[in-house]
């Protein structure tokens, strides 16, 4: 890890790094300021809503090593501005919703240096994502579940909406290890009869999927060939938590993660890179055994035991968040009228792309019914707002 971090500081121009505050930044942070007699550069975003705001333990870390830490906080009113720019930032409909914070921290990063490392993969290598512990505990007591009680119970997680279950069972949760509780009961609850049975395979493909069906919502839609739904293709791995891995490292990091921060930094001409990705520290990843990744209910138990040499315990160890927004509670206050535009019934008809159907009811869902399906209509958006401007 070392090596691979001092590999990437290799630079003529200003450098600096983004800062979470969660294990894979902290531990690239750490490392890097390890290495340098001055503080070395950092940068985070904020959001004034507490469950999606990380900042404040960004800034904690970064005070203990002593970093010159820079954080800007991310409003709904910037969320607005940025909206019409991401059609062109991305060049295609991408819909990854965290884009909105990563342009803006690329931002703010740019103004200072022209190269920024960063925390990527270190999910991918160190079992790090909350569904390569959740889903095979999931699968064994869900097992015995035939289709319809699992959609039922699917039922009943989506039955409260999720701020009402984030407020409630928040401060419960959070001791547990898990950050907004009821955004995830609806995430899960979404997908439960999507899958076609309780096997680890099968609930992680429902999990990796927003609508159950493109034939449901695109026009005489299809879905491509692609390694999700060719099985015969994956990784020839026993262990279900490492085919999870490898399947993110194949799919998710390359087609999502590393093509959000690629663009979102090209925008504004910062370079980004990422030492996890470094061969030597994949090749070394891989040939870890998992009891050296998951122990005790959490992932990157080895990343913890090195950052642990540099940060205490206690300003790392809380639950997993990701880089989410408030997505769900900005569509229904200040996007909602921009949304209501672009998801207008007569306009998807006459488009002739979607079935306004769906659609519609997946939105008036959201508006009304207090279910979360944020996340499922910022694909749409992000198509019809790229369409916008073709």
């Amino acid at each position: 890890m070392l090596g691979a971090v001092h590999g990437q500081m290799l630079a003529d121009v200003p450098l600096g790094a983004l800062l979470s505050g969660g294990v894979d930044s902290s531990a690239v942070c750490a490392l890097m300021q390890a290495h340098n007699n001055l503080p070395i550069n950092t940068f985070t975003i904020g959001f004034d809503e507490e469950q999606y705001n990380e900042a404040e333990h960004a800034r904690a870390v970064a005070k203990h090593l002593g970093t010159n830490h820079n954080e800007l906080y991310l409003s709904a009113n910037d969320a607005l501005n940025l909206v019409p720019e991401l059609p062109c930032i991305w060049d295609e409909p991408f819909a990854d919703s965290s884009q909105l914070p990563t342009h803006l921290v690329m931002q703010l990063a740019r103004k200072d240096v022209t190269v920024a490392l960063s925390g990527d993969g270190g999910d991918e290598l160190f079992a790090g994502y909350n569904r390569h512990f959740h889903v095979p505990r999931l699968s064994s007591k869900l097992s015995f579940m035939p289709a319809s009680m699992r959609k039922f119970t699917g039922a009943l997680l989506t039955a409260v909406p999720a701020p009402v279950v984030n407020k409630s069972l928040g401060p419960w949760a959070k001791k547990r290890g898990v950050a907004t509780p009821g955004d995830k009961a609806h995430k899960l609850g979404q997908r439960f009869g999507n899958a076609n049975s309780a096997s680890v395979d099968d609930l992680y493909v429902s999990l990796m999927t927003e609508w159950p069906s493109a034939h449901a919502v695109v026009v005489d839609g299809y879905m491509p060939t692609n390694l999700l739904d060719t099985r015969g293709s994956w990784p020839q791995l026993e262990d279900s938590v490492e085919r999870m891995m490898a399947l993110d490292a194949m799919m998710y990091l390359p087609d999502d993660i590393l093509v959000k921060v690629d663009r979102a930094a090209m925008a504004v001409s910062l370079e980004t890179r990422a030492p996890f990705l470094d061969h030597n520290l994949v090749e070394f990843a891989w040939q870890l055994p998992m009891h050296m990744k998951q122990r005790h209910g959490q992932g990157k138990w080895l990343l913890r035991r090195l950052l642990d040499r540099h940060v205490p315990g206690k300003l790392i160890e809380r639950p997993k968040m990701g880089f989410g927004i408030p997505l769900d509670q900005w569509l229904r206050g200040p996007l909602r009228d921009w949304t209501e535009n672009l998801l207008d019934e007569e306009r998807l008809a006459n488009e002739g792309f979607f079935h306004p159907a769906p659609i519609r009811a997946a939105w008036q869902e959201h508006c009304h019914a207090g279910v979360n399906n944020g996340y499922r209509l910022w694909s749409i958006l992000m198509f019809q707002s790229w369409l916008e401007v073709q």
